[in-house]
């Protein structure tokens, strides 16, 4: 019996498979993918009339298809890309996305495909057995962050960075800045543009000797403590990762500047004392949009009178009405999986929100394209050291990590994420603390 039904169910894959193959030479002409799809049997079949050799989506299970057809959502797609039902070889995300993250015609191109005439070559597809993706991790019901709570912060902090920090080590540069970095010229690698990216937040802050700098959302440390050794600061960082915080403490000693630098687990709501310069780097999209004015609030009570404040935060684009979007799929998703609790503003709030606050905005610098190529970067590494990350964290989360950084760098591709630097002052009154000209920023 079990022989016959093994022959039934070859026999069931065999046509889900020939279905497949006369619905991609309807679709073919139409796409014109640059990639092929890979199915379970082996064969290999073009999505387009010039497919770049070796790059191909894979089906690595034959109730794939029928699964998405009949119940399409992103979260779904997600589901069954973490349980290894659907991947990509001979490259990354960025490859199979990157020539349709601006090309907004492949849907057009596909409706001169008839309805009637589609229907009935998917028509196989649709009523074929699916295969029912199982949850993976998440956060859970409150990822969103709406009803954010007093502990969320640390709670929506750890889900994300204590992964652990050997998994980081896998794709961060020696200096562990998991934010924008800064290329100034087109060869630059990653590790020099993050220390170029530390060093022109330094000089963007005009620190000088003596000086107490603080950084709120601190990460791993890098940036107070280059600012300690390069520019005779006096630092003090939070987080609320307790990995970064053992990270950081860690590298201040080894670097003999502990008694310069101190790290803290602590939110940035109970911040006492005051600074001469306060820096933020890749935690502003963490607050949550409706606790902005608290946030900068704290920000201006916490620094000195003639301070400078930076304020380093993915942006997205504004609005057209100004009532509160819906949340897109993509939101959803990257709230559940990635950053519970995170928010993106649109820079034009962001200035708004810091003068409400009683900021005087100096600059304000897009660094959208320097992300959209850290982020690849960030990508490309990760995928090539696959068994590593594995064996640290499972197939499920080193799946899902890399389509999120394949994904960013797609985003900020098309112009849906920005990044931006602003830099503010306290006061508008009199003579702000910084010079008529920038041309020191660009030495």
């Amino acid at each position: 019996m079990a022989e016959i039904s093994d022959a039934k169910s070859g026999k069931a894959t065999e046509r889900l498979a020939n279905a497949i193959r006369k619905a991609i030479s309807l679709i073919r002409p139409e796409l014109d993918a640059h990639f092929s799809l890979r199915l379970w049997d082996g064969s290999v079949e073009p999505l387009g009339s010039n497919v770049v050799p070796g790059l191909n989506l894979v089906v690595n299970e034959p109730g794939v298809l029928p699964s998405l057809l009949r119940r399409p959502s992103l979260d779904r797609l997600i589901r069954h890309y973490a349980h290894g039902h659907i991947d990509i070889e001979g490259g990354t995300i960025v490859d199979i996305g990157m020539p349709f993250a601006v090309d907004k015609t492949a849907r057009r191109r596909l409706r001169r495909i008839g309805k009637l005439k589609l229907l009935k070559t998917l028509w196989p597809l649709l009523t074929a057995r699916g295969i029912s993706p199982d949850e993976t991790r998440g956060f859970g019901a409150d990822a969103g962050g709406e009803a954010r709570k007093e502990g969320d912060n640390k709670r929506f902090i750890g889900f994300h960075y204590d992964v652990g920090n050997d998994f980081y080590r896998l794709f961060l540069d020696p200096e562990m800045q998991y934010s924008c970095a800064y290329f100034p010229t087109e060869d630059t690698d990653l590790d020099a543009a993050q220390v170029a990216k530390i060093d022109m937040t330094c000089r963007k802050l005009r620190l000088k000797p003596g000086e107490r700098l603080l950084d709120i959302g601190c990460g791993w440390g890098g940036l107070l403590c280059h600012a300690v050794r390069h520019y005779g600061v006096t630092g003090h960082g939070v987080t609320l990762s307790e990995e970064q915080l053992a990270f950081a403490q860690a590298k201040a000693e080894a670097l003999g500047i502990a008694d310069r630098v101190t790290f803290e687990l602590k939110d940035y709501r109970d911040l006492t004392g005051r600074f001469d310069k306060i820096v933020s780097v890749g935690m502003y999209e963490h607050i949550g949009l409706d606790n902005i004015p608290a946030y900068f609030a704290t920000v201006r009570k916490l620094l000195a009178a003639d301070g400078l404040f930076l304020n380093h935060a993915i942006s997205r684009r504004a609005k057209r009405r100004k009532r509160r979007l819906i949340k897109r799929p993509e939101q959803r998703a990257l709230q559940k999986y990635i950053f519970p609790g995170g928010e993106l503003d649109d820079i034009g709030h962001t200035v708004a929100e810091m003068e409400r606050a009683g900021f005087e905005v100096h600059d304000v610098e897009n660094w959208r394209v320097h992300y959209e190529k850290a982020t690849r970067i960030w990508c490309e590494r990760l995928t090539a050291r696959r068994a590593e990350a594995e064996v640290l964290v499972g197939p499920e989360l080193y799946r899902i990590w890399v389509a999120y950084l394949g994904g960013c760098s797609l985003t900020f591709h098309r112009g849906s994420a920005r990044l931006y630097q602003t830099l503010a002052g306290k006061s508008a009154k009199g003579t702000p603390a910084v010079p008529l000209s920038r041309s020191d920023l660009y030495r």
